[in-house]
């Protein structure tokens, strides 16, 4: 039997890459947006597509009791194209309200599903100040102010609701600063960068061989250690895509 992944942001910057590895590895996969654009898209390159928007609980339950997913991918965000700096200060309340409400309905729908896992995205620059490199057992900053604040506070959200969604099992990938194809930077931060592809190649690994709990996914071991992902997951750098949407 096919496995069957419900994947959530799927025409996201990382999710662009890393539907093409799960539909050649044969899954069966529903991919969801709420553009009809970016629907017709994915289904074009094989996976089943519906137009559908988090924030209606009631639908996604529906869609996700229909499709009885195995497993559920969490790539969504609500961030510019290119994450133009111009258009960030606004987007720091919605992503965040993705990352609290979003999140919320997408484990309810899974839980009710019967899911059995679910990978999520995160971020590793959320941690409170400490010494370097962090190790994912140090706390979130949630003592800090203004637009971080905001983006902590998300993330402190969807970790807690993916973690604790038992008896699924819920994996944590906090990402760092992604380029490479549609990020909108060709070169790497020289302290916490992490390609699309190999953020993506991380999803995939977490999905097939992780176990409940936080992997920071970064490229070098500066500001934070990603040995965990490394040694559990069996994560390196340096893998790159051929082909991907768009």
């Amino acid at each position: 039997m096919c496995m069957k992944v419900f994947f959530a942001g799927a025409s996201g910057v990382i999710g662009k890459r890393l539907l093409p590895l799960l539909l050649e590895r044969g899954y069966q996969v529903l991919a969801v947006s709420r553009s009809p654009q970016r629907a017709a898209a994915l289904e074009a390159v094989g996976a089943q597509a519906r137009v559908l928007d988090v924030y209606d609980a009631a639908a996604l339950q529906d869609a996700l009791r229909a499709f009885q997913p195995r497993w559920v991918i969490h790539q969504l965000t609500d961030l510019p194209a290119g994450l133009d700096p111009a258009q960030m200060p606004a987007a720091h309340p919605r992503n965040a309200r993705l990352r609290r409400e979003g999140t919320a309905n997408l484990v309810a729908a899974a839980l009710a599903a019967g899911a059995e896992r679910m990978v999520a995205q995160s971020i590793a620059w959320a941690y409170a100040p400490g010494e370097a490199p962090l190790h994912e057992e140090q706390p979130l900053d949630l003592a800090a102010a203004g637009n971080r604040a905001v983006s902590v506070g998300g993330v402190a959200a969807l970790e807690a609701a993916v973690l604790g969604a038992t008896p699924m099992e819920g994996i944590v990938l906090r990402y760092g600063r992604l380029y490479g194809p549609g990020t909108g930077s060709d070169a790497p931060d020289p302290r916490l960068a992490v390609h699309v592809d190999d953020a993506a190649r991380a999803a995939l690994l977490a999905l097939e061989w992780g176990v409940r709990g936080c992997y920071n996914v970064a490229e070098r071991d500066i500001e934070v250690s990603s040995a965990k992902a490394r040694h559990r997951l069996g994560w390196q750098p340096g893998f790159r895509l051929e082909g991907a949407l768009p």
